[in-house]
C-alpha cells in the first residue's frame, strides 16, 4: 500500500447526523493512530449552500463532540480537514456530479472512496449521477460503500444491486452494516473457532437453544417518516440480526478472508428454513410500544409520534422462532427478538446449553433449568459471560448459579474503537471481509419477503401494545414459553 497515495472520501451527505457522529469522528480516530493507508481529502457533497470553510466547521465540531478520545489533538483535527471540500448540488441533477468529478480531477485524486450517507431513497440517484459522468472511477482504485437498508424486499433490492452492478463491479461495492465492525462480532468466530473447549459444544448435540436480541430504549424519534415505511423488522431484522446469526451459526471458514467467510455466511441463509403462510403466524410476533412513563417522564405511544399514520400497522417489536436446516444445527431453535422503547438498550447472542440430569444428584437446585448460558455482549458493555452451577458453601447440598465474566475495557484497559474506525479502515484497504456481499444482501431479503408477504396476506386489525420501559407485550412471552422455554433478559 502506497502511503504516499491520496485517498478521495467523498461524502453524499455530509450535512447529516451519520456524517458529524460517525464517519469523521472514526477519520480522526484513525488519523490520530496513524492508520489511514495514504493521504486523505474529504470532500463533501450535498444540497446546502455551504462555503469550504463552513464545512470545516461543522466537521470540526462533530469531531469535538463525538470523538471516542478526549481530549481532542488540534493538530491532527486541522491536517485532517485542512484540504477538506464542499460541493454543492443536487442528486436528482447532473451538474453537480460533474463539478465533484472536475474537482477530483483537478486535485488529481485517483483513488476514491464514494460514500452513500444519505436516505436510501437517494440511492438510486447518486448512483445514476455517478454512472453519467466520465471519469467517475479515476485512475486508480475506486469503492461505493451504501448504508443499509439495501432494498425494502425482494424486488427492490433486486433493482437496487442491478443499478449498482450497472456502474461499478462487485468487488469494488461494500454495503456496510456497523454490526460487523463490533469487536465482539468479529470475536465470534475467534472465540468459537481458537477456543478448543467451546467449538466442539457448538451444535445441536449440546446446545439447547440459541437466542439474539437487539433492545433499544429510545423510540423512533426524528426517523419517523423514514421508519413508518419501513419497521424494525426491515430496519434490524433484515440486515443486523440475520448477519449476527450467520456469523454464530456459520462453519470454520478456510481462512479469514471475504471470499471464505463470506461464503459460509451465506450457506447459513441458504439453510434457513422459511416459514409459509399461516405458518409465519405461529413463529413470529410483531407490537407497539404504547403511551406510558419511564423514569417519571411521559412518553408518546408509536401512534402519536410525528410522521406516523395514525392506523399504521408498523411493527416497532418483532420476535421471531426459527431453524437451520443443516447438520450442525438441525432441531435447535433459534429465537430472535427485536424493538424500540424496551426497559434496557443491549444487544446479546446468548447460547442456552442442554440441561444435565441434575436430577440425579437429588440436591436443591436453584440454578434453574439451564443453569450453562454463553451470553456474548456486543453493547453497550461489550463482552462475554459464562453461567454455569456451583454448590453454595455450607453443609446443604445446594446448586446455584454463578458468572465467569470478560469485559473488553477491564482485559484491554480501554473501551474498543467504534465500528466505523474497523470498517472504514478496512475500506480503504481494500479488505471486504467484513462487509455484506450481493448474495447475502439478496439472501436476508428472499426469507424476510416471505415474512413480509404472509403479514399482507393475513392482516392484524390492530397490533399488540407494549408498555414503553418493559421486555415486550405478553405475547412474545407465548411464543417461547409455549416450548418449555424463556426469554433471557439482559443482565
Amino acid at each position: 500500500m502506497d502511503k504516499s497515495a491520496e485517498i478521495g472520501f467523498i461524502i453524499f451527505g455530509v450535512t447529516g447526523d451519520l456524517t458529524k457522529r460517525k464517519l469523521i469522528p472514526a477519520l480522526y480516530e484513525l488519523s490520530q493512530e496513524g492508520r489511514i493507508p495514504g493521504k486523505l481529502r474529504i470532500v463533501g457533497f450535498a444540497r446546502r449552500p455551504w462555503t469550504n470553510d463552513e464545512m470545516r466547521e461543522i466537521l470540526a465540531e462533530g469531531i469535538d463532540e463525538f470523538a471516542r478520545v478526549k481530549p481532542v489533538n488540534r493538530q491532527i483535527v486541522e491536517e485532517l480537514l485542512a484540504h477538506a471540500e464542499y460541493v454543492q448540488g443536487e442528486f436528482e441533477k447532473p451538474d453537480g456530479f460533474r463539478r465533484l468529478i472536475e474537482r477530483l480531477e483537478e486535485s488529481k485524486i485517483k483513488n476514491r472512496i464514494f460514500y452513500l450517507a444519505t436516505p436510501p431513497s437517494a440511492y438510486p440517484l447518486i448512483i445514476d449521477g455517478l454512472r453519467q459522468c466520465e471519469r467517475a472511477t479515476g485512475s486508480g482504485w475506486t469503492r461505493i460503500v451504501i448504508e443499509k437498508p439495501f432494498g425494502s424486499d425482494r424486488v427492490s433490492a433486486r433493482l437496487l444491486d442491478e443499478k449498482l452492478h450497472s456502474c461499478f463491479q462487485e468487488n469494488q461495492i461494500y454495503r456496510i452494516d456497523h454490526y460487523l465492525g463490533k469487536e465482539t462480532v468479529q470475536n465470534i468466530l475467534v472465540f468459537r473457532f481458537a477456543n478448543g473447549i467451546f467449538e466442539p459444544l457448538w451444535n445441536n448435540h449440546y446446545v439447547d437453544s440459541v437466542q439474539i436480541m437487539v433492545a433499544e430504549t429510545v423510540g423512533v424519534e426524528s426517523r419517523a417518516g423514514y421508519f413508518d415505511g419501513m419497521g424494525i423488522i426491515r430496519d434490524v431484522f433484515a440486515n443486523h440480526m440475520l448477519q449476527m446469526l450467520s456469523l454464530t451459526a456459520m462453519e470454520s471458514p478456510y481462512a479469514f478472508n471475504a471470499h471464505s467467510v463470506r461464503d459460509e455466511k451465506m450457506k447459513v441463509l441458504k439453510a434457513l428454513r422459511p416459514p409459509e403462510g399461516q405458518e409465519v403466524l405461529a413463529v413470529t410476533y410483531r407490537a407497539q410500544y404504547g403511551h406510558g412513563t419511564i423514569n417519571g417522564q411521559e412518553i408518546k405511544g408509536y401512534l402519536e409520534e410525528e410522521r406516523v399514520e395514525p392506523h399504521s400497522q408498523t411493527e416497532t417489536y418483532f420476535a421471531m422462532k426459527l431453524f437451520i436446516d443443516n447438520w450442525r444445527w438441525a432441531g435447535v431453535p433459534f429465537y430472535l427478538r427485536c424493538g424500540k422503547r424496551l426497559k434496557k438498550r443491549a444487544t446479546e447472542i446468548a447460547i442456552q446449553f442442554k440441561q444435565v440430569p441434575l436430577s440425579l444428584f437429588n440436591w436443591r437446585n436453584l440454578a434453574g433449568d439451564a443453569p450453562n448460558i454463553l451470553r456474548l455482549r456486543l453493547q453497550p458493555d461489550e463482552g462475554i459471560n459464562l453461567s454455569f452451577g456451583a454448590k453454595v458453601p455450607g453443609p446443604i447440598n445446594e446448586i446455584t448459579p454463578v458468572d465467569m465474566d470478560f469485559c473488553y475495557s477491564d482485559a484491554f484497559g480501554s473501551e474498543p474503537p467504534e465500528a466505523y474506525e474497523r470498517l472504514l479502515l478496512d475500506c480503504m484497504m481494500g479488505d471486504a471481509t467484513l462487509f455484506t456481499r450481493s448474495d447475502e444482501a439478496l439472501a436476508q431479503w428472499d426469507f424476510t419477503t416471505g415474512i413480509l408477504k404472509a403479514w399482507d396476506e393475513h392482516p392484524e386489525e390492530k397490533l399488540p401494545i407494549y408498555q414503553p420501559g418493559s421486555w415486550g407485550a405478553p405475547g412474545a412471552d407465548e411464543l417461547i414459553n409455549k416450548d418449555g422455554r424463556s426469554w433471557l433478559n439482559p443482565k
